[in-house]
């Protein structure tokens, strides 16, 4: 008797970023998140939160899958496996779609950043990024080319109010890109693709860097930082920001029996803009109305909803939690969740289930929290 199928059947270890060893120094406990080993806190959620909502945040996002699509043709391609239109999106601006199934399920979400006519670098789930590739290159064309770039070109976040005044010294001007928009330039006097995105409902930077260079960079934002209240931040802080914005988790919110209307991201599904995967399907859920949506819930404290819990009207189950926290900054739980039918009225009353038993639950108007970076994105399109 051979070991070949038990070693076939042993889980690959999980991947670590360029800065996984800054992570475990500064304390961080590292988990294993979508294939790769993360920090989940340094100190705690808590701190972390608040030093995103009130000063500047700093993230390690390097598991994101980076891909470069380039060629002629390359628009055309990328047209027709994504629902957003990429016509408009000039060179130095980028744009959030989401890439179907024929049936409309979602495959992923994604950020999509044009650097030229021809070239365009596609930001995408960690866990989903091997299954990404193999769906995109099943029908890319001749002359076009795909190359994944998520091993030296590392990408950290800079997230909250002071994030631009925060900046090492040494560093471009950012305060005239525009939410939404990217350009080179230098963070602490490294080369760097300076992205005004992100993920926690704050203004502030996604920053690409090359995976040799990128500790420097770190370094530098923290100590510059430091005194201010500059904090690295975790998963926890991350999940928790996020959340509160209202912006989906794939996996969570969304997978590929969810489509783009039920999770509330019908504005990313152009119709008109041409033939698309899933386009036909999505016309028809947009004619008819969608079978399902997704609310905002409120609940007391110690009341925390979790990913799976039922919710009940009247005793009728009619969804579920899809993601749900306790938000320190609000002081409250909220959550996500799928429920049956039209979405309910904010106020409307609902139950979740919580550790066995029922607890009462407010419907909410989304987002949780508006933050800075609701302001900067007033001029673009929401």
């Amino acid at each position: 008797m051979t070991t070949t199928g038990a070693l076939n059947l042993a889980a690959s270890p999980p991947h670590q970023t360029p800065l996984y060893d800054r992570h475990v120094a500064l304390g961080g406990r590292m988990v294993d998140f979508g294939g790769w080993e993360l920090p989940q806190q340094y100190t705690s959620i808590r701190d972390e939160h608040f030093a995103v909502r009130k000063v500047a945040g700093l993230f390690d996002i390097s598991h994101m899958g980076r891909l470069v699509v380039e060629g002629g043709g390359a628009e055309a391609y990328l047209q027709s496996l994504f629902t957003n239109d990429l016509t408009p999106v000039t060179p130095g601006h980028a744009v959030y779609t989401l890439m179907c199934q024929e049936d409309g399920g979602t495959v992923d979400d994604l950020v999509v950043y044009r650097e030229a006519a021809d070239r365009f670098l596609v930001v995408v789930n960690a866990a989903n990024r091997e299954r990404d590739i193999a769906w995109m290159r099943n029908d890319i064309p001749t002359g076009v080319e795909m190359h994944d770039h998520t091993s030296d070109m590392s990408l950290i976040a800079f997230q909250g109010p002071r994030a631009h005044s925060l900046l090492p010294r040494d560093s471009s001007a950012t305060d005239d890109i525009a939410y939404f928009a990217f350009r080179p330039g230098k963070v602490a006097g490294v080369p760097a693709l300076i992205s005004r995105t992100g993920y926690t409902g704050e203004d502030g930077f996604e920053l690409f860097i090359e995976s040799r260079r990128v500790g420097d960079v770190w370094d530098a934002i923290l100590a510059e930082g430091k005194s201010e209240g500059v904090l690295p931040a975790g998963l926890g802080a991350r999940d928790a920001t996020r959340l509160e914005a209202a912006l989906r988790l794939y996996g969570n919110d969304m997978d590929t029996t969810v489509n783009p209307y039920e999770a509330g991201l019908g504005w990313t599904v152009k119709l008109g803009k041409g033939d698309f995967i899933g386009r036909d399907a999505l016309a028809k859920v947009k004619e008819s109305g969608a079978r399902r949506s997704l609310v905002g819930l409120k609940t007391q404290p110690g009341d925390i909803p979790r990913h799976g819990a039922s919710v009940s009207q009247e005793g009728h189950r009619m969804g579920v939690i899809t993601s749900g926290t306790h938000s320190f900054f609000l002081g409250h739980p909220i959550a996500l969740a799928l429920v049956e039918g039209p979405s309910l009225r904010v106020g409307e009353k609902v139950t979740i289930e919580v550790r066995g038993r029922e607890a009462p639950a407010e419907v909410v108007k989304l987002p949780f929290y508006r933050g800075s970076a609701r302001s900067a994105a007033a001029p673009a399109k929401s």
